[in-house]
């Protein structure tokens, strides 16, 4: 059984995000269910990398002494299974927003698909999405997206250790992928549809790995919150 002085002296937390959450809902209702359970007027808990709401899946979540660890487990390759659905882009490069431009995929192959992962292996260029919460002047980018202002992306270098297609079903295109930090599937899934000739955007995520951590043993926030409900401080 946890205590306060457990949270307090840190606590590694595995979390399993759920869908439409934000990565910030999730930090704040722990923080919220620790001081509430234990009476802790004043507790730090942090994330160590953001899932968009649309995505699910493992939150490493420290406590108390352990956020100053959050850099070190920020830094860790990640791995993550989605699906990529061909044939239209959207502006935030997933279902955030609706599709703007559809594209022909009748040339596209299971083998084109293949041999196009190729191209993304290695250190390669990518440009973040406009839609997402990287700062320029002060202002997160997805501000100037949703005002349909014009901003200018710079590409940053990110590492794909491995990209590899596990199911190809109609138009929907299922993958896992290992990377560094920093790295954007969004951006990917955009991206691999441009390599093919034609347009895709990101339909499914989950993140599975950060490091030696896996999505398998973590907790939903529900059954956190069932844990420390059993607990009498």
């Amino acid at each position: 059984m946890n205590t306060a002085e457990d949270f307090k002296n840190g606590q590694l937390l595995l979390i399993d995000k759920p869908l439409d959450w934000t990565s910030f809902q999730a930090v704040n209702k722990i923080r919220w269910k620790i001081r509430k359970t234990f009476d802790i007027k004043k507790i730090k808990v942090g994330h160590a990398g953001t899932l968009d709401p649309l995505a699910t899946g493992l939150l490493i979540i420290c406590t108390g002494k352990f956020t100053k660890l959050i850099n070190e487990y920020q830094g860790q390759v990640k791995e993550y299974t989605g699906v990529i659905t061909l044939g239209g882009t959207t502006p935030s490069y997933d279902l955030e927003t609706e599709i703007e431009q559809e594209y022909a995929i009748d040339h596209i192959t299971p083998e084109l698909i293949h041999k196009t992962t190729q191209n993304f292996i290695g250190d390669i260029e990518q440009y973040p999405p406009v839609f997402s919460a990287l700062k320029k002047d002060g202002k997160r980018l997805y501000e100037f997206a949703r005002k349909g202002e014009a901003v200018e992306v710079k590409p940053r270098t990110i590492h794909i250790d491995e990209f590899e297609i596990t199911k190809i079903k109609e138009q929907h295109v299922h993958f896992r992928v290992v990377c560094s930090k920093g790295t954007y599937i969004r951006s990917l899934a955009h991206d691999f549809g441009k390599a093919l000739n034609s347009g895709a955007h990101l339909s499914a995520l989950r993140r599975t790995k950060i490091g030696d951590f896996n999505v398998s043993d973590s907790l939903s926030v529900d059954a956190f919150i069932e844990h420390l409900d059993q607990i009498i401080p």
